[in-house]
């Protein structure tokens, strides 16, 4: 069965992304990615977006502020995932590190100075394209 998770460049006024941390715990912990998570069963990708940043980051997001950008498929020994990118320029309050080991606003040219799972690379080239 192929698992859904989906991902959200979150863009700030200075053109910056937002990265979370991994929790050492987890698989690829200590990595860095763009905050997200897991569609549950029964969930929309819609709603399963907006309900990880507000466990993850503490934002709330709109619909209507989702721009989907571009996907990657990943597989591991045990499952196959496609994970799917947003990009969110509007959100109402300030991230905070809620579910993740931590935070940080990184420029666009900087993303590939952060250790970060192997899929999430691939989405990189494409975020930068469109910023």
């Amino acid at each position: 069965m192929i698992q859904t998770i989906v991902t959200a460049a979150i863009i700030d006024e200075a053109g910056r992304v937002l990265l979370s941390k991994r929790k050492d715990h987890v698989r690829y912990g200590g990595l860095w990615e763009f905050p997200g998570g897991k569609v549950e069963a029964g969930e929309s990708c819609t709603a399963a977006i907006i309900r990880e940043l507000a466990e993850e980051v503490g934002i709330d997001v709109q619909a209507a502020c989702l721009a989907p950008l571009s996907f990657v498929t990943e597989t591991s020994e045990q499952q196959e995932f496609v994970i799917l990118l947003y990009v969110i320029r509007i959100w109402q309050g300030m991230p905070k590190a809620l579910d993740v080991a931590d935070f940080c606003w990184v420029s666009p040219m900087k993303l590939r100075d952060y250790p970060m799972p192997p899929a999430n690379q691939h989405l990189i080239a494409m975020l930068r394209d469109v910023l």
